[in-house]
């Protein structure tokens, strides 16, 4: 078991997907994270314990991931927070690789994988596009912030093949109309895979030219 943050110890929910159980470990007081963060004398906004909380647009996203047959998919998330997306992923079949800028957050994503009896391999980052193309990139509430707008276009379209599919769940946000419209410039085609739940909309995104092709998993739902 890898070392855990927060001195306030750790709770773990029990979350139904759609018919499949999940147990989320997570920090029990993030607040307390957040405080530690502000006494520091130079604290950044990248430090931001964003991870510390399972969002709903993870909770969406894991739900359709445990509907597919993903056996033998390989898969990556990008900021993969407490790896609740990366572990349904896993519980499906793929063999995942969970990224995360922040240490604690792959810390508890390692510890969900084990405590859900799968395997989820985890980096920084900085691993990603020398393995690429990936079939299959996961992305839940990325766009929470205007300025990772233009890096995540670049980022998937350095990422994603002939034949992948980006999974995206987001709740909404403001930045979202700035994407889409980069993803129009940039040609890729966008589906809407649900109405929104609880305000998060899951979009299936593929890059120009590849048309209608099979995709790296189908719905088993």
């Amino acid at each position: 078991m890898p070392a855990l943050p927060g001195s306030a110890g750790t709770v773990t929910d029990t979350l139904d997907l759609g018919g499949r159980t999940l147990g989320l470990l997570r920090p029990a007081d993030a607040d307390e994270l957040l405080d530690a963060l502000l006494e520091e004398d130079d604290p950044s906004e990248d430090d931001l314990p964003f991870w510390a909380e399972q969002w709903p647009s993870g909770v969406a996203l894991g739900r359709e991931l445990l509907g597919r047959d993903l056996r033998g998919v390989e898969a990556v998330e990008l900021g993969c927070g407490l790896g609740l997306v990366s572990v349904a992923a896993a519980m499906a079949g793929a063999n995942v690789l969970a990224t995360d800028w922040s240490r604690d957050a792959l810390a508890f994503t390692a510890a969900n994988a084990a405590g859900n009896g799968v395997q989820v391999a985890t980096a920084d980052p900085g691993a990603l596009v020398e393995r690429a193309p990936w079939p299959l990139v996961l992305a839940a509430d990325v766009l929470y912030e205007l300025r990772n707008v233009d890096l995540l276009l670049d980022l998937l379209g350095r990422l994603a093949g002939d034949g992948s599919e980006v999974l995206l769940a987001d709740p909404g946000r403001p930045p979202w109309a700035v994407f889409e419209a980069g993803l129009g410039r940039r040609g890729w085609l966008v589906t809407e895979l649900t109405t929104p739940i609880g305000g998060v909309t899951l979009r299936s995104l593929r890059r120009p030219g590849t048309g209608a092709g099979t995709p790296p998993s189908q719905s088993t739902a």
